[in-house]
């Protein structure tokens, strides 16, 4: 550090104008040149630091050299000039203060060499750990007779001592590629398609007051929590999901943002689920309850978010399950904004003591009486850890479905911006070829295997080598696929063929018929295929339920028929699913596994054969029917039953299904149960060794 020169009466310290200097950093590319590098300032000395981030896998060296204060000379006039140390002077002039200089890196090693000095710089800021520079003084000059000439002073640069290291990295750096510099600040994010569809046609309700809310989610919550059985299929699926509609119907009753009309389509398809969920408290049959309650859902789906044709239908299955996530900020705005913020807490602590004082004086109660016990272990359902995680669960699942619906139906998405009609893409030199040629397909398999298509045993019986089973099984499944396929074409073409001339309308219209047409025969074949294999073999209940999903395929066709008449379709979708709806009620009337079981039974009497290891496992429905078989088959097909229903059902698992058939057993009595080693003694019954 130089000495500073003595302060001129009347002007301000140059050593208060001289701003802190600049770090500098020089960074080296590796080379197998420097191992390592030497510090090259003095040792003790102070240096500044600056956090750099270099990226992960970068190799290279950072140096940072120590800074040496560079003084500012200050003007002066030619007579009165005050001599100043050649190594910080600067040029100057009398009229104006100069303006402090940047520090620059310490020049690479040679002789002492006088250079102009560098432009004033603006001062650079301070470093992070450094207070900042004071401001520099106004620099106040004497009044001269005479403009006074400028005394310009040579800096010269300082040479280090000699140093390998500096020098090789004072060489120049390659200068990476140029990018067009992007300005700092904040950038905003472009929405997604999904944001700009939710702030346009799905905006979010107001927010609001009151306890309406909150209490329909706890009713949805305490609905499935209190009466939903996961184990056993009951009366209480249907009692949780009425809990569950009553408290989302209970707070939207205010809500007028649907039109009147809207409210009845969506009232129905609540009451379509809610009849689905009717089908658990009166059939036993795993695959139909199944069914059942997957259509329940899909309907609560569409009474919540609404849907008639396939695009909007397919957005409530998604929205749904959004909005049960999406609103539970909006659910807990209603706490805060309530009158007594505080009330929710005290309501928590409550449950809590009301829990603790049961249990306590429950315990010592049933201790001191044995019948008052009895009475509350069949009341009470055991505390274990998998009763509790079963419990938060059906709570949560409760409480998230009625904030999807409560959500949602107060502010309803508009639906039908996503139900947009096809644009004709495809002329007719595009579709017509297609359709024609699938036309005559069908119509030539449909007249040259009419005999194989509905002969049914006499074509069987014919055909050398042909069983039922291969007749069946090599016909059903492709024309099932078929059937499909055809469905997707006509779908396609009713979208996007165009039909902007009366020519087009006319022929788009004949192949549509025909292919309806056909379709429907195609059906028919399928149909009659299943049918004389089950006649021939057995019944069971997943073959009854292909059945039925075939005739449903044939209905949509006849349905496409009669919609191209005046090119009105978009009442299908919805009237598809509740079609859907009709065939899963009219299943669960038909009793499908009880069906099942009375159809071998009568094969059993006829031909003397019978599938007795498939009717041991049917569900409790098929016990009146298998009830009335001979012993040695009774015995078996019933094993499993009565191994199932030994234990009696709590009161919201009760089932019609299950009822009857401990009826039909406690008539029976436990002598005409027996075990599997009943079905190994059967085999004159043609029973086989093992499950096939």
């Amino acid at each position: 550090m130089a000495d500073l020169p003595p302060k001129q009466p009347g002007r301000s310290d140059p050593a208060e104008a001289v701003p802190t200097p600049a770090p500098q950093l020089l960074v080296m590319p590796p080379t197998d040149a420097i191992p390592s590098l030497v510090w090259p300032g003095a040792e003790g000395e102070t240096a500044w630091a600056i956090p750099v981030q270099i990226p992960s896998g970068t190799r290279g060296f950072a140096v940072f050299l120590p800074m040496v204060q560079v003084e500012t000379a200050i003007p002066v006039a030619a007579e009165t000039a005050t001599p100043v140390a050649a190594e910080t002077a600067t040029p100057v002039a009398a009229e104006t203060a100069t303006a402090p200089a940047e520090a620059g890196p310490p020049a690479p090693p040679g002789p002492i060499d006088p250079a102009p000095a560098a432009a004033p710089q603006p001062a650079p800021a301070a470093a992070p750990h450094q207070a900042p520079a004071a401001a520099p003084e106004p620099v106040v000059q004497p009044a001269e007779p005479a403009a006074a000439p400028v005394v310009t002073v040579p800096e010269p640069r300082v040479v280090p001592p000699t140093n390998p290291h500096t020098a090789l990295a004072q060489r120049p750096q390659p200068q990476p590629y140029p990018h067009p510099a992007r300005p700092f600040g904040t950038y905003e994010r472009q929405p997604s398609a999904w944001q700009t569809f939710r702030k346009k046609h799905w905006p979010a309700p107001k927010q609001a007051q009151g306890w309406a809310v909150p209490s329909g989610v706890l009713a949805g919550a305490l609905g499935l929590l209190i009466f939903l059985p996961l184990n056993r299929v009951g009366i209480g699926w249907f009692l949780g999901w009425l809990a569950l509609t009553l408290g989302v119907g209970f707070a939207v009753r205010k809500s007028k943002d649907l039109p009147r009309r809207e409210r009845l389509i969506r009232s129905g398809w609540a009451a379509a689920a809610l009849a689905l969920m009717l089908v658990p408290a009166f059939r036993n049959a795993w695959w139909l309850v199944t069914f059942s309650v997957l259509g329940a859902i899909g309907c609560t789906a569409l009474a919540i978010v609404g849907g008639r044709q396939v695009r909007s239908i397919l957005f409530s299955l998604v929205a749904a399950p959004y909005a049960a996530f999406a609103g539970i900020p909006w659910v807990r705005g209603h706490l805060k904004a309530g009158r007594n913020p505080g009330i929710t807490r005290r309501i928590f602590f409550s449950i809590a003591l009301t829990a603790v004082v049961l249990l306590v004086f429950g315990a010592l109660l049933s201790s001191a009486d044995v019948a008052f016990s009895q009475l509350l272990d069949d009341a009470v359902p055991d505390f274990g850890i998998g009763a509790i995680f079963q419990w938060m669960f059906l709570a949560a699942t409760g409480g998230l479905l009625a904030v999807s619906g409560i959500y949602t139906l107060a502010a309803p998405p508009a639906t039908a911006s996503l139900d947009t009609a096809g644009k004709g893409r495809f002329g007719l030199i595009e579709w017509a070829p297609a359709g024609a040629a699938l036309v005559l397909l069908l119509a030539g398999f449909v007249a040259v295997q009419f005999t194989v298509l509905f002969g049914g045993s006499r074509h069987v019986l014919k055909t050398a080598g042909l069983s039922y089973s291969e007749y069946a099984r090599s016909g059903f499944w492709q024309l099932v696929a078929v059937t499909l396929l055809s469905l997707a074409l006509i779908a396609a073409l009713a979208r996007w063929s165009k039909r902007e001339t009366a020519a087009e309308r006319l022929l788009l219209r004949v192949l549509l018929g025909l292919l309806c047409a056909l379709s429907v025969v195609v059906v028919a074949s399928a149909l009659s295929r299943m049918w004389e294999y089950q006649r021939v073999y057995s019944f069971t209940g997943e073959r009854i339920f292909v059945m039925a999903s075939e005739m449903l395929l044939g209905l949509i066709f006849v349905m496409i028929a009669a919609a191209g008449i005046k090119w009105q379709g978009r009442w299908i979708p919805a009237s598809t699913v509740g079609l859907a709806v009709l065939m899963l009620l009219g299943l669960a009337a038909l009793d499908p596994e009880g069906y099942v079981a009375s159809r071998n039974a009568a094969r059993y009497e006829g031909s003397g054969k019978i599938d007795a290891w498939y009717l041991r496992a049917l569900s409790a429905d098929a016990t009146p029917a298998l009830a009335e078989l001979p012993d040695p088959v009774r015995r078996c097909t019933l094993s499993w039953i009565a191994e199932d229903l030994k234990e009696p059902d709590p009161w919201y698992a009760w089932n019609l299904g299950r009822q009857q058939a401990r009826e039909v057993l406690a008539d029976l009595g436990p002598g005409a149960i027996g075990t599997q080693k009943d079905c190994r003694k059967a085999d004159q019954f043609d029973l086989p060794k093992t499950r096939r």
